[in-house]
């Protein structure tokens, strides 16, 4: 049995409208599910009409890039119904955009369609028309903690109010959270056995990412595996494109295309920084974070155990950050630094901040003195995992879970 993600669940909404609806992703991360999820409830409705396509399969992909009108010759379409077609792997079309927009436009109210593509990199390099006002992007990640805990079985657990647990259901919450740091949300990973999960993240990291960099057409397959490395050991960290051009021997150019093909393919994510009354706060430089920690730790050469690690606080303040993400949408997630070097781990919407702290009493309050004087009124609390109090310093501690 198909377990429902969040994303099926909001996507749902939609399906009365014509907007054709476009999820993208990370490969693995659950697209294909996620479709099939949709199709199988349309199926129950007898008014509509379901087809759906893979375009992984090159006769059909053949057929479609000569005319997008032959996707009549694939399915014999009921102007009496309504018809949904799916399409996943819409970016190996020569031009998806032409398409897409040609199905919406001459078919609008009789032609439905719901389609997937592996990266936004396509959106960038081969949708030659925004589509403006014909389409509605649903980003797929790889599982949230409270998606994870359904893939556990824990259906009632991922219901609750997570900072209103009893302590035997945090202490569940806390055994699972930190399999989720140390594994990641990709659902294969998820539901293997403890022994084959870091077998499936190789298998994603050397084989699906093998298709991000040749289809992105990188010469320096091994420069860019490298690059994957050297950024698992920096996540939380500012990083310089030109250092690491410099590391890698490779040019500035060249890297700050790996990055982007990174990006787009929904592997890292760059947090920007936060400023508002002074020039001189403003750091230009934007931390990084993976998406996934499970891909995240594999590249880093480290699936040990949370508590057996030397990163606990950049693993925990990037499960922050994906916390965080699950949420919240990308301009409302800031990190404050000034040229001397003060910093808090993050600012939402410019109301609140957070820093990250394995142990609480490890904060020390005095030390954010000067964010203090610049921001009276951005409450800072501390964010941890397995919280001893409420309060620390007069700061509130949340833990990780609870955000």
């Amino acid at each position: 049995m198909s377990i429902i993600r969040d994303i099926t669940l909001r996507a749902k909404k939609y399906l009365k409208s014509d907007e054709i609806l476009l999820f993208i992703g990370a490969r693995q991360a659950g697209k294909t599910t996620i479709l099939k999820q949709i199709k199988k409830y349309l199926e129950k409705n007898n008014e509509t009409a379901v087809y759906y396509l893979n375009l992984e399969d090159y006769e059909y992909l053949d057929l479609l890039n000569k005319t997008p009108k032959n996707i009549f010759k694939i399915f014999p379409i009921d102007k009496n119904k309504k018809n949904y077609i799916f399409i996943d792997e819409v970016q190996y079309l020569k031009n998806p955009s032409n398409f897409l927009k040609y199905l919406f436009d001459e078919y609008q109210g009789i032609v439905k369609l719901i389609v997937s593509g592996s990266s936004a990199f396509y959106l960038d390099k081969k949708f030659k028309d925004s589509l403006a006002g014909r389409k509605k992007i649903f980003y797929v990640s790889t599982l949230s903690f409270l998606e994870f805990l359904r893939f556990k079985n824990e259906n009632n657990l991922s219901k609750k109010d997570l900072k209103k647990l009893s302590l035997t259901e945090k202490e569940k919450i806390s055994i699972y959270y930190r399999e989720f740091m140390i594994f990641g949300g990709y659902p294969r990973v998820v539901l293997a056995s403890q022994e084959n999960k870091g077998e499936i993240l190789r298998e994603i990291a050397f084989s699906y990412i093998k298709k991000d960099i040749y289809e992105a057409g990188i010469k320096q397959e091994e420069i860019f595996y490298k690059l994957f490395r050297i950024l698992s050991s920096q996540i939380g960290g500012l990083f310089n494109a030109l250092e690491l051009s410099n590391t890698l021997g490779a040019s500035k150019t060249a890297i700050d295309n790996y990055l982007y093909v990174m990006r787009k393919s929904f592997h890292i994510a760059f947090l920007t920084p936060f400023f508002k009354n002074t020039r001189k706060e403003l750091t230009k430089m934007p931390k990084i974070y993976f998406y996934d920690l499970g891909l995240r730790n594999f590249f880093a050469n480290n699936l040990k155990q949370f508590e057996e690690r030397d990163d606990k606080g950049a693993l925990l303040e990037n499960a922050v950050f994906r916390q965080f993400r699950d949420f919240f949408e990308k301009d409302q997630l800031r990190f404050w630094r000034t040229t001397q070097k003060n910093e808090i781990d993050f600012i939402l919407n410019e109301k609140d901040a957070f820093e990250v702290k394995v142990n609480a009493n490890n904060f020390k309050k005095s030390k954010y003195k000067k964010f203090f004087e610049l921001y009276p009124d951005i409450d800072l609390s501390i964010i941890s995992i397995d919280k001893k109090e409420n309060r620390h310093c007069g700061c509130k501690v949340f833990d990780v879970w609870e955000i």
